[in-house]
C-alpha cells in the first residue's frame, strides 16, 4: 500500500516524530496507522533501554498555581538542545497540566496518569523515540494551602512554589516570596522546620571550628550555638535577609504584609 503525504503527517502530528521516521513506520506496516504508531512506541523503548545508563542532567522546569495548589515538574533529557525543544517544552507543560488536575501525591502517581489514552511515562518513552535522547521525570513537587503562587525563572530551569495561609494575601508579596525561594534556596520555613540531624551537623562543624582556633573546651558550646544562629537566618526562609530590601528579614516582610508561608518547594537543574 503506498504511503501518501497525508498520512505522513498525521502520524506526525499524533507521535511527534520526524517525518522520515513517519514514513518508515508507515511503510513497515504496509500503510497501517495503528500499527506504525506501535513501531514509533517500540523504537522509543529501544532507545530508552539502550540510553538508561546514560546521565540526564538538562531538562525543563515548569511550575503552576490556582485555587491554593501549585505544583513543580521537570522532565529531564540529555542535552540542552532537546530540553528547549518547543515540542519537548510542550509535553512538560501537559504532564504539568495533568498534575494540577489531579493533585496526585507523588511522582509515580504522576507517572501513572493517563493523557490522550497513554500514560505520561508511555509519552516520555515516545519522546525519547523521536529525539533519540534518554528522557525521565525527574522531579513532582507541589504545595497546599488557602494561596499558593508559583515562579519560574527565564530558562525553564529553575522554579519555585509557596503556599500562604491566608486566601487574599497579596499577590506581588506571594510572588516576592516565590521569588526569594529561588534566588536565594532556603532548606527551611523556620528553625523548627529544619531536620534534626541537620541541626546536629551543624552543631558539631561549629564545635570542631572552635575547637581549631584554640578556644577553651568548656565555651566549645556556647560558640556553636551562635554560628548555628547565624546558620539558621542563612537557610531559613522566615529569617532570611529579604532580597529586595535587606534590612527586613522575609518574616518581617510578610507580616507586616499579612501573608504567612506555610510550605514551600524550589527545583533546579542548574548547577549550584
Amino acid at each position: 500500500m503506498a504511503v501518501t503525504m497525508a498520512d505522513i503527517q498525521h502520524l506526525r502530528s499524533m507521535t511527534g516524530a520526524g517525518m522520515m521516521d513517519c514514513k518508515k513506520a508507515l511503510t513497515d506496516a504496509n500503510g497501517d496507522m495503528e500499527k506504525a504508531i506501535e513501531e514509533i512506541r517500540k523504537r522509543g523503548k529501544a532507545i530508552a533501554a539502550k540510553r538508561s545508563d546514560r546521565e540526564a542532567s538538562e531538562g525543563c522546569v515548569l511550575a503552576a498555581a490556582k485555587n491554593g495548589f501549585a505544583a513543580i515538574v521537570a522532565l529531564k533529557c540529555e542535552t540542552d538542545f532537546v530540553a528547549k525543544n518547543a515540542d519537548f517544552v510542550a509535553l512538560t507543560q501537559q504532564i504539568l497540566d495533568k498534575a494540577m488536575e489531579s493533585q496526585v501525591a507523588n511522582i509515580d502517581e504522576l507517572s501513572a496518569q493517563i493523557i490522550d489514552g497513554r500514560t505520561v511515562a508511555e509519552l516520555i518513552t515516545e519522546r525519547s523515540g523521536v529525539t533519540g535522547e534518554k528522557m525521565e521525570l525527574g522531579f513532582y513537587e507541589f504545595v497546599k494551602d488557602a494561596m499558593a503562587v508559583e515562579y519560574i525563572h527565564p530558562g525553564n530551569k529553575l522554579a519555585s512554589i509557596v503556599a500562604f495561609a491566608e486566601s487574599g494575601a497579596d499577590y506581588q508579596v506571594a510572588r516576592d516570596i516565590a521569588m526569594q525561594i529561588a534566588a536565594m534556596s532556603p532548606i527551611a520555613l523556620d528553625r523548627a522546620s529544619v531536620p534534626a540531624n541537620i541541626v546536629e551537623k551543624e552543631l558539631e562543624i561549629g564545635r570542631e571550628k572552635a575547637r581549631e582556633e584554640g578556644k577553651p573546651e568548656n565555651i566549645l558550646d556556647k560558640i556553636a550555638q551562635g554560628r548555628l544562629n547565624k546558620f539558621y537566618q542563612e537557610v531559613t526562609l522566615m529569617e532570611q535577609a529579604f532580597i529586595k530590601d535587606a534590612k527586613l528579614t522575609v518574616g518581617e516582610y510578610t507580616k507586616a504584609n499579612k501573608a504567612t508561608p506555610t510550605a514551600f518547594k524550589r527545583i533546579t537543574l542548574n548547577e549550584e
